[in-house]
């Protein structure tokens, strides 16, 4: 698969900022240069300013490697029964070469360097971190080694058309999997029981099946009073069983081949009573303000606006704890990814951001509301690419 949009955004990076390589061994940014979502976090990918993109790999993960764009693929051995070594000490001659084989002399190299949110793409991850800055500054001596996370972050915050196209795919997974999940909430089953009933489709169903590189994610759900504490900065299933009436909130963040979505949908233990009648209109009138807000051009914080003054009028303003989305795609659940959606937010939208709408409603003690879309910003406006089981009151299940 090629990406010719990408390679052609790296270069004109690369000779903006008279660079010669950008060399990035964090998952997501191997993701971004080569099309490769590394599995173990020892991969290194490197861009060169004439258009090139090489990997460097464990011999392991070379069959997932190649169904990238990058080329050549390296690959060194990740472990020996001769003596024990560490990551780095394995990829400095294979990296010496890789580069040699582009230039000569010192040269200029960009790197990641400061902290960052990473997407899990395995039970553990290795991470360089400032071993790798070490390991280019002894490896490259006389070269210019320059910290290039701002770079990367401008090159993540506009997806490609191929890259929009991957997020439609982990998002039909993820349409999948609520469709399975929320047919099967009952009353008495417990929020750990309910959340593996939406996972369990995310690397089984159709359309994961298809994905070679790799299909699956995570699914939360918290009912009851304790949907009120989907506010905070992360989702947790407990033993909780669900009760009759109760507001039922499954946050969900899928992926495919390491692109990642933002997920949620309430649903209500029976027929929806009056407030939650309410909330529910609320949310959904704030959901069609914040998309007809979105188009190139408009501030992210007027999107926020759109959201939080239908929020405030209908008298839910103080109950809606967060901005109203941020970037999505390269990462799951960073709050600092642009645009961010923000009250205070500079950012500017331009077509080809991908970030999630979430307006909600929280009330302690007796339970929230959150509908969380998928957005693509397009020339003409919004494209919604999670279409499916919309913010309404009809969000209801069997008791």
């Amino acid at each position: 698969m090629r990406n010719p949009e990408r390679l052609d955004r790296i270069q004109l990076a690369l000779r903006k900022h008279q660079w010669d390589f950008m060399v990035c061994a964090l998952p997501k940014n191997v993701l971004l240069l080569s099309g490769y979502w590394p599995v173990v976090g020892t991969s290194v990918a490197v861009a060169s300013a004439n258009g090139q993109v090489a990997l460097l790999v464990p011999e392991d993960e070379e069959e997932l490697a190649l169904q990238g764009w990058a080329d050549p693929v390296r690959t060194f051995q990740a472990a020996s029964l001769d003596h024990i070594t560490t990551p780095q000490e394995q990829i400095r001659d294979p990296l010496r070469e890789l580069i040699g084989r582009f230039s000569r002399g010192s040269v200029r190299i960009g790197f990641e360097t400061g902290g960052t949110f990473e997407p899990a793409s395995y039970a553990a991850m290795h991470s360089y971190i400032g071993a790798m800055q070490s390991l280019l500054c002894e490896t490259f001596s006389g070269s210019t080694i320059i910290p290039a996370d701002q770079v990367l972050a401008d090159l993540r915050e506009r997806k490609t058309e191929f890259e929009i196209q991957q997020l439609r795919v982990a998002c039909d997974i993820a349409r999948a999997a609520f469709s399975h999940g929320s047919a099967q909430i009952r009353v008495g089953e417990s929020e750990l029981e309910t959340a593996a009933q939406f996972r369990q489709p995310l690397s089984t169903s159709p359309g994961a099946l298809r994905q070679l590189n790799r299909a699956d994610g995570f699914a939360w759900c918290m009912s009851g009073a304790n949907s009120a504490l989907a506010a905070g900065a992360y989702a947790r299933s407990r033993s909780k069983r669900i009760e009759p009436k109760d507001l039922v909130l499954v946050h969900m963040n899928s992926y495919s081949a390491g692109y990642w979505t933002d997920i949620t949908r309430t649903y209500v233990a029976g027929q929806p009573d009056h407030r939650q009648q309410q909330m529910y209109d609320a949310i959904s009138a704030a959901r069609q303000a914040a998309l007809n807000a979105i188009r190139p051009g408009a501030k992210a914080s007027d999107v926020d606006g759109a959201a939080r003054d239908v929020l405030n009028a209908r008298g839910f303003g103080p109950q809606f704890k967060h901005s109203t989305g941020h970037g999505v795609g390269f990462s799951a659940i960073d709050a600092g990814v642009k645009p961010r959606l923000h009250p205070q937010s500079e950012d500017t939208l331009e077509a080809g951001m991908v970030f999630n709408v979430e307006p909600a409603i929280y009330f302690d003690g007796y339970g929230g509301i959150r509908h969380c879309d998928m957005v693509a910003v397009t020339d003409s406006g919004a494209e919604v690419l999670t279409p499916f089981q919309n913010c309404t009151a009809d969000l209801c299940v069997g008791g």
